[in-house]
């Protein structure tokens, strides 16, 4: 299970370093994809082979399931950390989640998100103003905290 908030910098290669208490979970070859609200989402091989079952579920009849499938599928990248730890995000991911420096790596329970500082204190900011909102919609799905 992955936890916590963890800042890091870019390197000018385009290379950061991976927490070591998320890479003990995501182990040395993980999947790096385009995530939601402008994220990067990474998996371990292992949840990324369960996800990808799952998705494969989708009626492919479905322009909106075709759709998601491309554009997931499209951005993911099989990445590898060197021995310092360090990854290579791709440029195509790094411009979708809008990443130039700062870096924050956020863990999700079953994976680990990626995401510009900047994006992540304004993705903070709004939804912790609704955070209690967000716990009683919770109850409304049947989920007790």
């Amino acid at each position: 299970m992955f936890t916590g908030e963890y800042h890091h910098t870019l390197d000018g290669k385009g290379r950061v370093i991976v927490p070591s208490r998320l890479r003990e979970g995501l182990g040395d070859c993980f999947v790096v994809t385009r995530g939601l609200d402008n994220c990067l989402f990474v998996y371990p091989n292992a949840e990324w082979v369960r996800l990808e079952q799952k998705l494969k579920q989708l009626p492919f009849t479905k322009s909106d399931s075709r759709a998601f499938m491309r554009l997931f599928f499209s951005g993911a990248m099989e990445v590898e950390a060197d021995k310092q730890g360090r990854i290579l995000i791709p440029q195509n991911l790094r411009e979708y989640a809008g990443i130039e420096k700062d870096i924050m790596f956020i863990g999700v329970s079953n994976r680990v998100e990626i995401w510009s500082e900047q994006s992540w204190k304004q993705y903070f900011e709004k939804a912790d103003e609704n955070y209690e909102e967000l716990a009683e919609k919770m109850a409304d799905i049947d989920f007790d905290l």
